[in-house]
């Protein structure tokens, strides 16, 4: 299907509402994504995109069930709102697991291979780097 960094960003700006601090950062991790994924070779970018846009979509719940988030908890609680909202659009099933298990894994040491999680990492270094200055 067409259109997912659309459908993708639609359903970001939708779950997070008027919390335009998460959708600026996920969108400039998606731009700096997009910027070096001729560097990384192997990358699907529809996993790119997905990741990248939905990457910290685990701090909403995070903060509703616990008061507070941080990266372990955006690991925790990422990967289910993720998937549901993937769902909700049609993403690919066997793409959507593997922008769970990066999103699950997006603040550790990586457990997995996956090209687009070590370029979702490198993005969101600069993303947060930028924003602590």
């Amino acid at each position: 299907m067409k259109y997912w960094r659309a459908q993708i960003g639609r359903v970001l700006i939708d779950y997070f509402a008027s919390d335009n601090r998460r959708i600026e950062h996920a969108l400039r991790v998606l731009h700096h994504a997009d910027r070096m994924m001729a560097d990384h070779p192997g990358c699907d970018e529809e996993i790119v995109i997905a990741s990248a846009l939905l990457h910290d979509v685990g701090i909403k719940l995070s903060e509703k069930e616990l008061g507070y988030q941080d990266g372990k908890t955006q690991e925790k609680y990422g990967p289910a709102v993720a998937a549901a909202l993937l769902a909700s659009i049609n993403f690919p099933a066997e793409k959507t697991v593997i922008v769970t298990n990066i999103i699950g894994n997006h603040h550790s040491p990586s457990r997995y291979d996956y090209p687009e999680l070590e370029l979702l990492k490198a993005a969101d270094l600069i993303v947060n780097r930028d924003e602590k200055v």
